[in-house]
């Protein structure tokens, strides 16, 4: 009897962020499986992942697909099940968004990586969909009121989920009420580490431009305190996040992971002032010596420990995340500690955690996994 035959499934495929992380750490136990995606923009994601044979939907060639890809959320869910893992023995989804509900054959063993329940269907659609006028929002609710009943209904499609924090674990839960196993995602705690720069006066944040992520905030409470801030990262509230700002704040777009490591290097503390699932940038601040200051809610609570590897503050205003900031610059943390902490996250670790996982849920692969 042969090995048997894994899929790999992932939403899609437009570059290199934590979901793609997460699937190449995956891919790289399956040298040779397919992966199956909903649209795929070639030479957008690593090498190693370009070597897998890739199959797209009939999304793929969309009229502007390259630019608008999600202004045709409405067709993911018939795009998704129309991908065909038919003859395959075990199925690996990797989803934030529509790819837990491929369809499989009985038999098939399905495993799904979940880095989140769509945050825009369910509890997030305000911080998503902003500003919207009367006439626009009725549809736009229509459409995602849709979207939530299906990603409800075909959560049992999945054979057993694994969420990437506790916090995904409690939406999990919450929104398709079924339990998970939770793996943190893989950081390259290799790359990022302690040696290097003298610490410079100023505060960074790493995140796409996205209203939930509240830069503004932390433009506001490092402009209270008379601390420069660098923002990494791009994303649709670029503009009017720009008009807003002070003299005090860089924006530095998308910036190379040498310069990202000696920025990490460099600054007095991480600014989280957003609810993310888990938060990559935060292990990889830990990793280089850098202390975090978040929200004291999401997935930093699985990685930040009050007063060891940061500081996590209560209290969703700006008056709150101020007092925060300015508390870590004014302690000592060790360095070593922080990077203790960050390596429990690294690379090693996470496949540890997923080869017993899979093994224990689909028991055939033991020969298979490189």
């Amino acid at each position: 009897m042969g090995h048997p035959r894994v899929a790999l499934v992932h939403d899609w495929l437009t570059g290199m962020r934590g979901g793609e992380k997460v699937l190449e750490g995956i891919a790289e136990l399956f040298p040779d499986a397919p992966i199956f995606t909903l649209f795929h923009f070639p030479g957008s994601v690593s090498a190693a992942l370009e070597s897998h044979p890739i199959h797209t939907s009939f999304l793929q060639h969309a009229p502007l697909i390259g630019t608008r890809y999600r202004h045709y959320l409405p067709l993911y869910p018939s795009a998704i099940e129309s991908l065909d893992v038919t003859g395959f023995d075990v199925v690996l989804s990797t989803s934030h968004c529509v790819a837990k509900s491929v369809l499989t054959e009985p038999g098939t063993v399905h495993l799904c990586y979940c880095h989140t329940p769509m945050r825009y269907v369910w509890d997030q659609r305000q911080a998503y969909f902003p500003h919207r006028d009367r006439l626009s929002r009725k549809p736009l609710h229509w459409v995602l009121d849709r979207l939530q009943h299906w990603d409800a209904l075909t959560a049992d499609r999945v054979d057993h989920f694994i969420a990437n924090s506790s916090f995904v674990a409690e939406r999990i839960r919450r929104y398709y009420h079924r339990e998970s196993e939770v793996i943190p995602p893989p950081v390259e705690v290799d790359f990022f580490t302690p040696e290097g720069a003298a610490r410079e006066p100023f505060a960074l944040m790493v995140a796409a431009l996205s209203p939930y992520k509240r830069i503004g905030w932390a433009i506001g409470a490092c402009g209270q305190l008379g601390i420069e801030l660098k923002v990494v990262g791009t994303g649709p509230e670029r503009d009017r996040l720009r008009n807003i700002q002070g003299v005090n704040v860089q924006f530095l777009g998308r910036v190379t992971n040498e310069e990202l490591r000696r920025l990490y290097r460099s600054a007095i503390c991480l600014v989280q002032p957003g609810v993310e699932d888990f938060g990559i940038s935060a292990v990889e601040a830990l990793a280089c010596g850098l202390p975090v200051v978040a929200l004291a809610q999401g997935g930093v609570l699985d990685i930040v420990r009050p007063d060891i590897d940061g500081v996590l503050y209560h209290g969703e205003d700006l008056a709150a995340l101020t007092t925060a900031i300015d508390k870590a610059r004014r302690m000592t943390f060790n360095r070593l500690n922080l990077r203790s902490r960050a390596e429990s996250f690294s690379q090693q670790r996470f496949r540890q955690r997923l080869i017993a996982t899979l093994l224990a849920r689909a028991p055939g692969l033991e020969g298979t996994l490189t």
